[in-house]
């Protein structure tokens, strides 16, 4: 596994870097992974936007701020995602926020179609889910604990929605946004933190 997180390190991308690579393929009517479709623009369109905002009003919590300075080891996020998932749009932003606070956190961006081998070591149900994001110690690039794809509320909602509906249409997708709306990234920050925190 070892070799395959250095591989991945090794094309890894920052915060910026990430924003940057999707806005310009999204200019040339391109998307990230290796899929291209009318479909997928749109989500990407959409999450353009939706990441415009959450770099704007996102803000983290008091108690996990402080959380976060008082992290003693250093660690790599290492963050699997790609442009046109919409969680990733609710999630990501949340992430670099959080990364930002603390000198002890690193945090690096694969795209997963361009890191499948990566991908298929932390599949959900089977399934090539993103946002993920593995905690690696920095000086041993040991896994130390992983996100995603979404928080258990987010979850709940989706199961719930299949449960009644037995399929995650695109009113099924409106309301989970609606849910990551009002939820503000508390879930996702206090999830990740109990997450850093049982590694301390």
């Amino acid at each position: 596994m070892k070799a395959i997180i250095e591989q991945s390190l090794l094309k890894s991308i920052t915060y910026t870097e990430y924003r940057n690579r999707v806005t310009t393929l999204f200019a040339e009517g391109k998307v990230t992974g290796n899929e291209q479709s009318e479909a997928l623009l749109h989500y990407t369109e959409l999450n353009e936007t939706r990441m415009n905002r959450l770099e704007k009003t996102i803000k983290i919590s008091e108690d996990i701020a402080a959380k976060l300075e008082y992290l003693n080891r250093d660690y790599i996020w290492l963050l699997i995602s790609e442009g046109w998932c919409g969680d990733s749009a609710q999630i990501v932003p949340v992430i670099h926020k959080m990364a930002e606070l603390s000198t002890h956190i690193d945090l690096r961006i694969v795209f997963r179609d361009e890191n499948e081998v990566l991908m298929n070591l932390f599949l959900t149900n089977g399934t090539k889910s993103v946002p993920k994001l593995i905690v690696l110690d920095k000086n041993t690039l040991e896994v130390l604990g992983d996100f995603g794809p979404r928080p258990q509320g987010a979850i709940q909602l989706i199961l719930d929605y299949k449960a009644q509906h037995g399929v995650v249409d695109e009113k099924g997708k409106s309301e989970l946004h609606l849910w990551y709306f009002h939820d503000k990234g508390l879930s996702i920050q206090q999830e990740i933190m109990d997450l850093m925190l049982s590694l301390e």
